[in-house]
Protein backbone atom coordinates (compact mmCIF):
# COMPACT_ATOMS: atom_id res chain seq x y z
CA UNK A 1 0.00 0.00 0.00
CA UNK A 2 0.90 3.29 -0.38
CA UNK A 3 3.56 2.01 -3.01
CA UNK A 4 4.37 5.43 -4.62
CA UNK A 5 3.28 8.13 -1.90
CA UNK A 6 5.49 6.20 1.05
CA UNK A 7 8.25 7.65 -0.85
CA UNK A 8 7.41 11.31 -1.19
CA UNK A 9 8.72 13.34 0.75
CA UNK A 10 8.96 16.52 -0.88
CA UNK A 11 7.56 18.26 -4.17
CA UNK A 12 11.05 17.21 -5.19
CA UNK A 13 10.33 13.71 -5.47
CA UNK A 14 7.14 14.35 -7.22
CA UNK A 15 9.26 15.69 -9.82
CA UNK A 16 11.24 12.43 -11.13
CA UNK A 17 8.34 10.47 -11.09
CA UNK A 18 6.77 9.55 -14.88
CA UNK A 19 2.94 9.43 -15.79
CA UNK A 20 2.21 6.00 -14.77
CA UNK A 21 3.69 6.61 -11.79
CA UNK A 22 2.20 9.71 -11.00
CA UNK A 23 -1.56 7.73 -11.46
CA UNK A 24 -0.41 5.52 -8.45
CA UNK A 25 0.44 8.63 -7.08
CA UNK A 26 -3.04 10.09 -7.19
CA UNK A 27 -4.77 6.37 -6.35
CA UNK A 28 -2.04 6.48 -3.38
CA UNK A 29 -3.24 10.12 -1.79
CA UNK A 30 -7.13 9.15 -2.57
CA UNK A 31 -6.21 5.76 -0.36
CA UNK A 32 -4.56 7.80 2.21
CA UNK A 33 -7.86 10.42 2.29
CA UNK A 34 -10.21 7.52 3.02
CA UNK A 35 -7.64 6.28 5.36
CA UNK A 36 -7.96 9.25 7.28
CA UNK A 37 -11.47 10.04 6.85
CA UNK A 38 -12.77 7.09 8.06
CA UNK A 39 -11.53 6.90 11.00
CA UNK A 40 -10.52 11.07 11.51
CA UNK A 41 -13.39 13.12 9.65
CA UNK A 42 -12.89 15.77 7.88
CA UNK A 43 -13.20 17.52 4.39
CA UNK A 44 -14.06 14.76 1.64
CA UNK A 45 -15.28 15.86 -1.65
CA UNK A 46 -13.27 18.75 -1.95
CA UNK A 47 -9.76 16.80 -1.21
CA UNK A 48 -10.81 14.32 -3.65
CA UNK A 49 -12.13 16.23 -6.53
CA UNK A 50 -8.40 18.09 -6.54
CA UNK A 51 -5.92 15.46 -6.43
CA UNK A 52 -4.79 15.60 -10.03
CA UNK A 53 -4.38 19.36 -9.89
CA UNK A 54 -2.32 19.39 -6.42
CA UNK A 55 0.23 16.87 -7.82
CA UNK A 56 0.27 18.93 -11.03
CA UNK A 57 1.10 21.82 -9.61
CA UNK A 58 3.96 20.60 -7.56
CA UNK A 59 5.21 18.88 -10.57
CA UNK A 60 5.51 22.19 -12.25
CA UNK A 61 6.02 24.95 -10.09
CA UNK A 62 8.30 24.70 -7.23
CA UNK A 63 7.28 25.31 -3.75
CA UNK A 64 7.77 26.99 -1.24
CA UNK A 65 9.96 29.30 -3.64
CA UNK A 66 7.01 29.61 -6.03
CA UNK A 67 3.65 30.23 -3.59
CA UNK A 68 0.53 28.65 -3.24
CA UNK A 69 -1.91 29.90 -1.32
CA UNK A 70 -5.23 27.51 -0.69
CA UNK A 71 -8.69 29.13 -0.55
CA UNK A 72 -10.34 28.07 2.87
CA UNK A 73 -7.61 25.61 2.63
CA UNK A 74 -10.04 22.45 3.11
CA UNK A 75 -8.62 21.03 -0.10
CA UNK A 76 -5.46 21.13 0.92
CA UNK A 77 -4.80 17.45 2.21
CA UNK A 78 -3.30 16.17 -0.90
CA UNK A 79 -1.31 19.64 -0.77
CA UNK A 80 0.03 18.37 3.06
CA UNK A 81 1.10 14.69 1.94
CA UNK A 82 3.30 15.79 -1.25
CA UNK A 83 5.07 18.68 1.33
CA UNK A 84 6.29 15.85 4.23
CA UNK A 85 2.90 15.35 6.05
CA UNK A 86 1.79 12.24 5.03
CA UNK A 87 2.14 10.65 7.49
CA UNK A 88 -0.97 12.59 9.13
CA UNK A 89 -3.11 10.73 6.32
CA UNK A 90 -1.23 6.98 6.73
CA UNK A 91 -0.48 6.29 10.16
CA UNK A 92 -3.03 6.51 12.23
CA UNK A 93 -1.45 7.50 15.49
CA UNK A 94 -0.33 10.94 13.60
CA UNK A 95 -3.49 12.26 12.80
CA UNK A 96 -3.77 14.86 15.38
CA UNK A 97 -0.26 15.96 13.67
CA UNK A 98 -2.65 17.27 11.45
CA UNK A 99 -4.79 20.66 11.10
CA UNK A 100 -6.96 19.91 8.34
CA UNK A 101 -6.05 23.22 6.90
CA UNK A 102 -2.75 24.99 5.59
CA UNK A 103 -1.00 25.89 8.42
CA UNK A 104 2.63 27.53 8.35
CA UNK A 105 3.56 26.13 11.78
CA UNK A 106 3.55 22.56 10.01
CA UNK A 107 5.35 23.43 7.03
CA UNK A 108 7.04 26.36 5.39
CA UNK A 109 5.22 25.26 1.61
CA UNK A 110 1.88 26.95 4.11
CA UNK A 111 1.87 30.61 3.96
CA UNK A 112 -1.48 30.85 5.81
CA UNK A 113 -3.42 29.46 8.86
CA UNK A 114 -6.75 29.71 6.93
CA UNK A 115 -10.30 28.28 7.47
CA UNK A 116 -12.63 30.80 5.75
CA UNK A 117 -13.51 31.55 2.36
CA UNK A 118 -12.64 33.76 -0.73
CA UNK A 119 -9.39 35.13 0.99
CA UNK A 120 -7.11 33.17 -1.48
CA UNK A 121 -6.94 35.85 -3.96
CA UNK A 122 -6.43 38.93 -1.35
CA UNK A 123 -3.47 37.01 0.26
CA UNK A 124 -1.77 36.08 -3.13
CA UNK A 125 -1.88 39.48 -4.50
CA UNK A 126 0.04 40.29 -0.90
CA UNK A 127 2.35 37.75 -1.55
CA UNK A 128 2.65 39.46 -5.06
CA UNK A 129 3.08 42.89 -4.37
CA UNK A 130 5.95 41.99 -1.64
CA UNK A 131 7.86 40.19 -4.77
CA UNK A 132 7.38 43.03 -6.85
CA UNK A 133 8.88 45.38 -4.57
CA UNK A 134 11.88 42.95 -3.43
CA UNK A 135 12.45 42.06 -7.09
CA UNK A 136 11.41 38.35 -7.02
CA UNK A 137 10.53 36.54 -9.67
CA UNK A 138 8.71 33.94 -7.90
CA UNK A 139 5.61 32.57 -9.40
CA UNK A 140 2.52 32.99 -6.94
CA UNK A 141 -0.60 31.03 -7.02
CA UNK A 142 -4.08 31.29 -5.58
CA UNK A 143 -6.28 28.20 -5.97
CA UNK A 144 -10.22 29.05 -5.48
CA UNK A 145 -13.66 27.12 -5.69
CA UNK A 146 -16.20 28.18 -7.40
CA UNK A 147 -18.54 28.48 -4.43
CA UNK A 148 -15.57 30.42 -3.35
CA UNK A 149 -16.07 33.29 -5.62
CA UNK A 150 -19.80 34.38 -4.21
CA UNK A 151 -17.78 35.94 -1.61
CA UNK A 152 -16.97 39.51 -1.70
CA UNK A 153 -13.62 39.82 -0.67
CA UNK A 154 -12.97 37.29 -3.78
CA UNK A 155 -14.22 39.56 -5.89
CA UNK A 156 -12.87 42.57 -5.07
CA UNK A 157 -9.55 40.41 -5.08
CA UNK A 158 -10.24 40.28 -8.60
CA UNK A 159 -11.31 43.57 -9.75
CA UNK A 160 -8.14 44.52 -7.89
CA UNK A 161 -5.75 41.75 -10.09
CA UNK A 162 -6.80 42.73 -13.09
CA UNK A 163 -6.75 46.15 -13.34
CA UNK A 164 -3.55 47.13 -11.22
CA UNK A 165 -0.95 44.09 -10.76
CA UNK A 166 0.88 44.04 -13.51
CA UNK A 167 3.12 40.86 -13.02
CA UNK A 168 2.78 37.13 -12.31
CA UNK A 169 -0.50 36.09 -10.69
CA UNK A 170 -2.30 32.89 -11.26
CA UNK A 171 -5.62 32.56 -9.85
CA UNK A 172 -6.72 28.51 -10.47
CA UNK A 173 -10.47 29.01 -10.49
CA UNK A 174 -11.58 25.05 -9.06
CA UNK A 175 -14.62 24.51 -10.99
CA UNK A 176 -16.67 21.71 -9.46
CA UNK A 177 -20.32 23.35 -9.87
CA UNK A 178 -20.64 22.95 -6.19
CA UNK A 179 -20.58 25.47 -3.45
CA UNK A 180 -20.78 23.78 0.11
CA UNK A 181 -24.85 23.14 -0.56
CA UNK A 182 -26.23 24.08 -4.81
CA UNK A 183 -24.42 27.16 -6.06
CA UNK A 184 -26.79 29.83 -6.50
CA UNK A 185 -25.96 33.19 -7.85
CA UNK A 186 -25.28 34.56 -11.21
CA UNK A 187 -21.70 33.56 -10.50
CA UNK A 188 -22.23 30.18 -11.44
CA UNK A 189 -24.55 30.85 -14.55
CA UNK A 190 -21.26 32.43 -15.73
CA UNK A 191 -18.90 29.66 -15.13
CA UNK A 192 -21.65 27.64 -16.84
CA UNK A 193 -21.99 29.45 -19.67
CA UNK A 194 -17.90 29.29 -19.54
CA UNK A 195 -18.21 25.49 -19.63
CA UNK A 196 -20.34 25.32 -22.10
CA UNK A 197 -18.28 27.16 -24.66
CA UNK A 198 -15.08 25.63 -23.47
CA UNK A 199 -13.81 29.16 -22.32
CA UNK A 200 -15.09 30.69 -25.36
CA UNK A 201 -18.11 32.72 -24.46
CA UNK A 202 -18.26 36.41 -25.52
CA UNK A 203 -19.58 37.15 -21.98
CA UNK A 204 -16.16 36.65 -19.92
CA UNK A 205 -16.10 38.61 -16.28
CA UNK A 206 -12.38 37.93 -15.84
CA UNK A 207 -11.67 38.92 -19.33
CA UNK A 208 -13.30 41.94 -18.22
CA UNK A 209 -11.68 42.57 -15.41
CA UNK A 210 -8.39 42.86 -17.50
CA UNK A 211 -6.89 39.27 -16.37
CA UNK A 212 -5.92 36.72 -19.11
CA UNK A 213 -8.14 33.90 -18.76
CA UNK A 214 -7.80 30.31 -20.39
CA UNK A 215 -9.89 27.20 -19.59
CA UNK A 216 -9.47 23.02 -19.29
CA UNK A 217 -11.80 20.66 -18.84
CA UNK A 218 -10.27 18.06 -17.75
CA UNK A 219 -8.95 19.14 -14.28
CA UNK A 220 -8.61 16.16 -13.46
CA UNK A 221 -6.28 14.59 -15.71
CA UNK A 222 -2.73 15.04 -14.43
CA UNK A 223 -1.03 14.88 -17.97
CA UNK A 224 -3.48 17.36 -18.99
CA UNK A 225 -3.18 19.70 -16.40
CA UNK A 226 0.88 19.81 -15.89
CA UNK A 227 0.78 21.15 -19.79
CA UNK A 228 -1.73 23.33 -18.89
CA UNK A 229 0.11 24.58 -15.37
CA UNK A 230 3.54 24.61 -17.40
CA UNK A 231 1.81 27.03 -20.14
CA UNK A 232 1.61 29.50 -17.35
CA UNK A 233 4.33 29.24 -15.34
CA UNK A 234 6.34 32.18 -15.22
CA UNK A 235 3.78 34.36 -16.64
CA UNK A 236 4.54 38.13 -16.17
CA UNK A 237 0.87 39.23 -15.43
CA UNK A 238 -2.09 38.02 -14.09
CA UNK A 239 -3.97 35.32 -15.54
CA UNK A 240 -7.14 32.65 -14.80
CA UNK A 241 -6.78 29.18 -15.06
CA UNK A 242 -10.47 28.24 -14.91
CA UNK A 243 -10.41 24.05 -14.37
CA UNK A 244 -13.50 21.91 -14.41
CA UNK A 245 -13.15 18.99 -11.89
CA UNK A 246 -15.38 16.60 -9.99
CA UNK A 247 -16.14 16.97 -6.66
CA UNK A 248 -15.40 13.60 -4.26
CA UNK A 249 -13.96 12.21 -7.31
CA UNK A 250 -12.95 8.34 -6.68
CA UNK A 251 -16.26 7.71 -5.00
CA UNK A 252 -19.54 7.07 -5.88
CA UNK A 253 -21.42 7.91 -3.27
CA UNK A 254 -19.37 11.43 -2.90
CA UNK A 255 -19.81 12.37 -6.61
CA UNK A 256 -23.84 11.64 -6.84
CA UNK A 257 -24.10 13.41 -3.13
CA UNK A 258 -22.01 16.17 -3.04
CA UNK A 259 -23.28 18.38 -0.74
CA UNK A 260 -23.50 15.43 1.89
CA UNK A 261 -19.76 14.51 1.33
CA UNK A 262 -18.45 17.95 1.26
CA UNK A 263 -17.50 17.22 4.80
CA UNK A 264 -17.88 13.94 7.37
CA UNK A 265 -17.06 12.31 10.41
CA UNK A 266 -15.78 9.04 10.35
CA UNK A 267 -18.08 6.47 8.41
CA UNK A 268 -18.07 3.08 6.79
CA UNK A 269 -16.54 3.04 3.31
CA UNK A 270 -18.87 0.40 2.41
CA UNK A 271 -22.10 1.81 3.02
CA UNK A 272 -20.90 5.35 3.54
CA UNK A 273 -23.25 5.29 6.67
CA UNK A 274 -20.88 7.55 9.30
CA UNK A 275 -20.08 5.77 12.86
CA UNK A 276 -21.19 8.50 15.28
CA UNK A 277 -24.83 8.38 16.32
CA UNK A 278 -26.92 11.49 16.34
CA UNK A 279 -29.69 11.97 19.24
CA UNK A 280 -33.03 12.23 17.63
CA UNK A 281 -33.48 15.53 19.33
CA UNK A 282 -30.88 18.24 18.58
CA UNK A 283 -31.29 22.21 18.62
CA UNK A 284 -30.38 22.14 15.19
CA UNK A 285 -33.34 19.97 14.03
CA UNK A 286 -35.44 21.95 17.07
CA UNK A 287 -34.42 25.19 14.04
CA UNK A 288 -35.10 23.32 11.62
CA UNK A 289 -38.56 21.96 12.04
CA UNK A 290 -39.58 25.85 13.44
CA UNK A 291 -38.81 27.43 10.04
CA UNK A 292 -40.55 25.32 8.16
CA UNK A 293 -43.42 25.48 10.81
CA UNK A 294 -43.39 29.43 10.60
CA UNK A 295 -42.53 29.28 7.06
CA UNK A 296 -46.31 27.53 6.14
CA UNK A 297 -48.17 30.15 9.02
CA UNK A 298 -46.11 33.26 7.82
CA UNK A 299 -46.08 34.46 4.18
CA UNK A 300 -43.93 37.45 5.54
CA UNK A 301 -41.49 35.01 7.06
CA UNK A 302 -38.29 34.17 4.85
CA UNK A 303 -34.66 32.71 5.82
CA UNK A 304 -31.77 33.69 4.52
CA UNK A 305 -28.47 31.56 4.18
CA UNK A 306 -24.93 32.50 3.28
CA UNK A 307 -24.14 29.04 2.20
CA UNK A 308 -24.87 27.51 4.70
CA UNK A 309 -28.53 25.97 5.21
CA UNK A 310 -27.34 22.76 7.07
CA UNK A 311 -26.04 24.96 9.67
CA UNK A 312 -30.59 25.06 10.56
CA UNK A 313 -30.90 21.50 9.13
CA UNK A 314 -32.18 22.46 5.90
CA UNK A 315 -31.78 19.75 3.52
CA UNK A 316 -32.35 19.99 -0.28
CA UNK A 317 -35.64 18.81 0.09
CA UNK A 318 -37.02 21.11 2.88
CA UNK A 319 -35.15 24.65 0.40
CA UNK A 320 -37.53 23.44 -2.14
CA UNK A 321 -40.69 23.07 0.14
CA UNK A 322 -39.49 26.76 1.33
CA UNK A 323 -39.56 28.34 -2.21
CA UNK A 324 -39.32 31.36 -2.50
CA UNK A 325 -39.45 31.92 1.31
CA UNK A 326 -35.84 30.15 1.11
CA UNK A 327 -32.91 32.82 -0.03
CA UNK A 328 -28.94 31.44 -0.55
CA UNK A 329 -27.16 34.27 -1.43
CA UNK A 330 -23.74 32.02 -1.73
CA UNK A 331 -20.44 32.86 0.54
CA UNK A 332 -21.55 36.16 1.16
CA UNK A 333 -22.45 36.96 4.84
CA UNK A 334 -22.45 40.48 4.06
CA UNK A 335 -24.81 40.80 1.77
CA UNK A 336 -27.09 38.02 3.52
CA UNK A 337 -27.64 40.36 6.94
CA UNK A 338 -27.89 43.57 4.67
CA UNK A 339 -30.55 42.32 2.55
CA UNK A 340 -32.30 40.89 5.83
CA UNK A 341 -32.15 44.94 6.77
CA UNK A 342 -33.97 45.52 3.85
CA UNK A 343 -36.22 43.04 4.05
CA UNK A 344 -37.00 43.79 7.44
CA UNK A 345 -37.77 47.69 7.09
CA UNK A 346 -39.89 46.61 4.11
CA UNK A 347 -42.50 44.55 6.86
CA UNK A 348 -40.84 41.34 6.20
CA UNK A 349 -39.67 38.94 8.94
CA UNK A 350 -35.96 37.38 8.34
CA UNK A 351 -34.30 35.08 9.91
CA UNK A 352 -30.16 34.71 9.12
CA UNK A 353 -28.94 31.25 9.79
CA UNK A 354 -24.99 30.59 9.75
CA UNK A 355 -22.22 29.42 11.78
CA UNK A 356 -20.73 31.55 14.68
CA UNK A 357 -16.94 31.59 12.78
CA UNK A 358 -18.79 33.11 10.11
CA UNK A 359 -21.08 36.35 10.83
CA UNK A 360 -17.81 37.38 12.38
CA UNK A 361 -17.25 38.87 8.65
CA UNK A 362 -20.77 41.12 8.87
CA UNK A 363 -19.51 43.24 11.93
CA UNK A 364 -19.79 46.20 9.74
CA UNK A 365 -23.30 45.33 8.53
CA UNK A 366 -24.85 44.43 11.78
CA UNK A 367 -23.89 47.49 13.37
CA UNK A 368 -24.71 49.83 10.12
CA UNK A 369 -26.85 48.28 7.96
CA UNK A 370 -28.91 46.70 11.03
CA UNK A 371 -28.26 48.37 14.31
CA UNK A 372 -28.14 51.75 13.44
CA UNK A 373 -31.48 51.58 11.67
CA UNK A 374 -32.68 49.39 14.83
CA UNK A 375 -34.31 47.03 12.03
CA UNK A 376 -36.01 44.01 13.14
CA UNK A 377 -33.75 41.18 12.23
CA UNK A 378 -33.09 37.95 13.96
CA UNK A 379 -29.48 36.37 13.38
CA UNK A 380 -29.58 32.56 14.89
CA UNK A 381 -25.76 31.14 15.02
CA UNK A 382 -25.15 27.13 15.33
CA UNK A 383 -21.51 26.07 16.26
CA UNK A 384 -20.98 29.33 19.36
CA UNK A 385 -19.76 26.84 21.77
CA UNK A 386 -16.55 26.01 23.23
CA UNK A 387 -16.77 22.17 22.59
CA UNK A 388 -18.35 22.80 19.18
CA UNK A 389 -15.73 23.30 16.45
CA UNK A 390 -12.08 23.48 18.14
CA UNK A 391 -10.14 23.93 14.97
CA UNK A 392 -8.45 27.83 15.65
CA UNK A 393 -10.28 29.14 11.78
CA UNK A 394 -13.97 28.10 13.26
CA UNK A 395 -14.07 29.30 16.74
CA UNK A 396 -17.08 30.58 18.07
CA UNK A 397 -16.17 31.67 21.56
CA UNK A 398 -15.54 35.13 20.57
CA UNK A 399 -19.27 35.92 19.73
CA UNK A 400 -20.81 37.59 22.87
CA UNK A 401 -17.30 39.80 23.19
CA UNK A 402 -17.52 40.84 19.57
CA UNK A 403 -21.13 41.70 19.08
CA UNK A 404 -22.77 42.10 22.80
CA UNK A 405 -21.43 46.12 22.59
CA UNK A 406 -23.53 46.93 19.71
CA UNK A 407 -26.10 49.35 20.43
CA UNK A 408 -29.42 48.43 19.87
CA UNK A 409 -28.55 44.48 19.39
CA UNK A 410 -30.05 42.15 21.79
CA UNK A 411 -28.51 39.09 22.15
CA UNK A 412 -30.52 36.30 23.65
CA UNK A 413 -29.04 33.13 25.27
CA UNK A 414 -31.30 30.09 25.87
CA UNK A 415 -31.09 27.66 28.21
CA UNK A 416 -33.87 24.66 27.30
CA UNK A 417 -35.83 23.82 24.72
CA UNK A 418 -38.50 25.96 25.18
CA UNK A 419 -36.70 28.76 26.10
CA UNK A 420 -35.33 28.44 22.87
CA UNK A 421 -38.01 28.01 20.51
CA UNK A 422 -39.79 30.59 22.51
CA UNK A 423 -36.77 33.46 21.89
CA UNK A 424 -37.15 32.59 17.79
CA UNK A 425 -40.98 32.86 18.17
CA UNK A 426 -40.80 36.21 20.04
CA UNK A 427 -37.60 37.56 18.12
CA UNK A 428 -38.91 36.72 14.58
CA UNK A 429 -42.43 38.27 15.78
CA UNK A 430 -41.60 41.23 17.36
CA UNK A 431 -40.92 44.62 15.30
CA UNK A 432 -38.60 46.52 17.84
CA UNK A 433 -35.23 45.33 17.60
CA UNK A 434 -32.12 43.57 15.86
CA UNK A 435 -32.07 40.46 17.75
CA UNK A 436 -29.36 37.92 17.80
CA UNK A 437 -29.79 34.39 19.12
CA UNK A 438 -27.13 32.01 20.24
CA UNK A 439 -27.99 28.00 19.68
CA UNK A 440 -27.46 26.16 22.46
CA UNK A 441 -24.20 23.72 22.21
CA UNK A 442 -25.11 20.66 24.61
CA UNK A 443 -27.85 18.13 24.94
CA UNK A 444 -30.98 19.34 24.29
CA UNK A 445 -33.06 19.98 27.98
CA UNK A 446 -36.91 21.17 28.97
CA UNK A 447 -37.46 23.49 31.43
CA UNK A 448 -40.57 25.70 31.89
CA UNK A 449 -39.93 29.86 30.02
CA UNK A 450 -41.15 32.86 29.16
CA UNK A 451 -42.70 33.79 26.11
CA UNK A 452 -42.00 37.37 25.86
CA UNK A 453 -38.55 38.79 25.98
CA UNK A 454 -39.83 42.67 25.22
CA UNK A 455 -38.47 43.47 29.06
CA UNK A 456 -34.58 43.72 27.98
CA UNK A 457 -31.35 42.53 29.96
CA UNK A 458 -34.01 41.24 32.22
CA UNK A 459 -32.60 37.67 33.98
CA UNK A 460 -34.70 35.36 35.75
CA UNK A 461 -34.03 33.94 39.32
CA UNK A 462 -34.44 30.09 38.97
CA UNK A 463 -33.95 29.55 42.47
CA UNK A 464 -33.72 32.25 45.35
CA UNK A 465 -31.05 31.25 47.91
CA UNK A 466 -28.23 32.80 49.89
CA UNK A 467 -24.78 34.14 50.47
CA UNK A 468 -23.64 33.34 46.71
CA UNK A 469 -25.18 33.98 43.61
CA UNK A 470 -24.68 32.17 40.63
CA UNK A 471 -25.21 33.54 36.90
CA UNK A 472 -24.60 30.75 34.38
CA UNK A 473 -25.29 31.85 31.02
CA UNK A 474 -26.69 29.99 28.09
CA UNK A 475 -25.72 26.82 27.76
CA UNK A 476 -23.72 26.96 30.73
CA UNK A 477 -26.89 27.26 32.85
CA UNK A 478 -26.30 23.26 33.60
CA UNK A 479 -23.14 24.51 35.11
CA UNK A 480 -24.70 26.73 37.11
CA UNK A 481 -27.36 24.02 38.17
CA UNK A 482 -24.53 21.27 39.02
CA UNK A 483 -22.61 23.81 41.09
CA UNK A 484 -25.91 25.44 42.85
CA UNK A 485 -26.41 21.60 43.50
CA UNK A 486 -22.84 21.10 44.91
CA UNK A 487 -22.70 24.22 46.80
CA UNK A 488 -25.29 22.69 48.95
CA UNK A 489 -24.21 19.94 49.54
CA UNK A 490 -20.58 21.07 50.22
CA UNK A 491 -21.40 24.31 52.78
CA UNK A 492 -25.12 23.42 53.90
CA UNK A 493 -26.89 26.49 52.03
CA UNK A 494 -28.89 26.73 48.99
CA UNK A 495 -27.28 29.43 46.40
CA UNK A 496 -28.76 31.38 44.01
CA UNK A 497 -29.59 30.63 40.81
CA UNK A 498 -29.79 32.87 37.78
CA UNK A 499 -30.56 32.35 34.17
CA UNK A 500 -29.60 35.88 32.60
CA UNK A 501 -30.79 34.73 29.35
CA UNK A 502 -29.58 37.89 28.02
CA UNK A 503 -25.97 38.57 26.46
CA UNK A 504 -26.11 42.04 25.48
CA UNK A 505 -26.31 43.67 28.95
CA UNK A 506 -27.11 43.38 33.19
CA UNK A 507 -30.07 43.65 35.03
CA UNK A 508 -29.30 46.36 37.17
CA UNK A 509 -32.48 45.67 39.60
CA UNK A 510 -31.46 42.13 40.14
CA UNK A 511 -27.86 42.91 40.65
CA UNK A 512 -28.66 45.66 43.21
CA UNK A 513 -30.92 43.28 44.64
CA UNK A 514 -28.04 40.54 45.64
CA UNK A 515 -26.16 42.84 47.66
CA UNK A 516 -28.45 42.46 50.39
CA UNK A 517 -27.98 39.28 51.41
CA UNK A 518 -24.91 37.56 49.17
CA UNK A 519 -20.87 37.85 49.42
CA UNK A 520 -20.08 36.03 46.26
CA UNK A 521 -21.27 36.29 42.73
CA UNK A 522 -20.31 33.97 40.52
CA UNK A 523 -20.50 34.00 36.45
CA UNK A 524 -20.34 31.57 34.12
CA UNK A 525 -20.13 31.67 30.41
CA UNK A 526 -19.17 29.99 27.13
CA UNK A 527 -17.27 32.49 25.53
CA UNK A 528 -14.10 34.64 26.37
CA UNK A 529 -13.77 36.70 29.53
CA UNK A 530 -12.76 40.42 27.65
CA UNK A 531 -15.19 41.78 26.43
CA UNK A 532 -17.79 39.79 27.38
CA UNK A 533 -20.70 39.20 30.20
CA UNK A 534 -19.11 38.56 33.34
CA UNK A 535 -16.96 41.86 32.80
CA UNK A 536 -20.39 43.54 32.65
CA UNK A 537 -21.42 42.39 36.11
CA UNK A 538 -17.59 43.05 37.60
CA UNK A 539 -17.94 46.43 36.29
CA UNK A 540 -21.24 46.78 38.21
CA UNK A 541 -19.81 46.02 41.33
CA UNK A 542 -16.59 47.49 40.90
CA UNK A 543 -17.81 50.13 43.60
CA UNK A 544 -19.52 48.03 45.50
CA UNK A 545 -18.86 45.75 48.63
CA UNK A 546 -19.51 42.49 46.45
CA UNK A 547 -17.32 39.74 45.39
CA UNK A 548 -17.32 38.87 41.98
CA UNK A 549 -15.63 35.76 40.23
CA UNK A 550 -16.17 35.13 36.35
CA UNK A 551 -15.61 32.13 34.60
CA UNK A 552 -15.01 32.01 31.03
CA UNK A 553 -12.19 31.55 28.50
CA UNK A 554 -8.70 33.44 27.96
CA UNK A 555 -8.58 35.84 24.80
CA UNK A 556 -6.74 33.09 22.75
CA UNK A 557 -6.58 31.30 19.65
CA UNK A 558 -7.44 27.81 20.63
CA UNK A 559 -6.50 25.00 18.06
CA UNK A 560 -7.74 21.71 18.18
CA UNK A 561 -8.12 21.39 22.18
CA UNK A 562 -10.02 19.20 24.50
CA UNK A 563 -12.50 20.86 25.68
CA UNK A 564 -12.58 19.16 28.85
CA UNK A 565 -9.18 19.82 29.65
CA UNK A 566 -9.41 23.00 28.64
CA UNK A 567 -11.74 23.29 31.56
CA UNK A 568 -9.56 21.76 33.70
CA UNK A 569 -6.60 24.07 32.26
CA UNK A 570 -8.63 26.95 33.00
CA UNK A 571 -9.86 26.38 36.62
CA UNK A 572 -13.56 25.86 35.33
CA UNK A 573 -14.77 22.79 36.38
CA UNK A 574 -17.50 22.35 39.30
CA UNK A 575 -14.60 20.97 42.05
CA UNK A 576 -11.99 23.75 40.92
CA UNK A 577 -14.51 26.24 41.43
CA UNK A 578 -16.12 25.03 44.68
CA UNK A 579 -12.59 25.12 45.85
CA UNK A 580 -12.24 28.84 44.82
CA UNK A 581 -15.57 29.57 46.94
CA UNK A 582 -13.66 27.88 50.11
CA UNK A 583 -11.09 30.31 50.02
CA UNK A 584 -13.69 32.94 49.67
CA UNK A 585 -14.95 32.00 53.53
CA UNK A 586 -18.60 32.33 53.17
Amino acid sequence: MYDILKNINSPADVKNLNAEQLKILAADIREALFNRLTKFGGHFGPNFGIVEATIAMHYVFNSPQDKFVFDVSHQSYPHKMLTGRKNGYIKDECFKEDSGYTNPEESEHDFFNVGHTSTSISLATGLAKARDLKGGKENVIALIGDGSLTGGEALEALDFAGSELKSNLIIIVNDNQQSIAEGHCGIYHHLAELRRTKGTAGNNLFKSLGLDYIYEENGNDIQTMIKVFEKVKNINRPIVVHINTQKGKGYKLAEENREGWHWCLPFDRETGQWKVKFPAESYTSLARDYIMNKAAQDKDFVVITPAMPMTAGLTPDLRQKLGAQYVDVGIAEEHAVAMASGIAKAGGKPLVVTNATFIQRTYDQISQDVCINNNPVTILLNYTSFDGLTDVTHLGIFTIAAFSNIPNLVILAPTSKEEYLNMLDWSVNQNKHPVMIIMPGNMVTSREADKDYSRLNTFKLEQNGEKVAILALGDFYQRGEELAEKIKSEFGFAPTLINPRFACGIDEQLLTDLQKNHQLVITLEDGILDGGFGQKVAAFYADKDMRVKTYGLRKEFYDRYNPQELLQQLGMTTAQIIADIKKENI
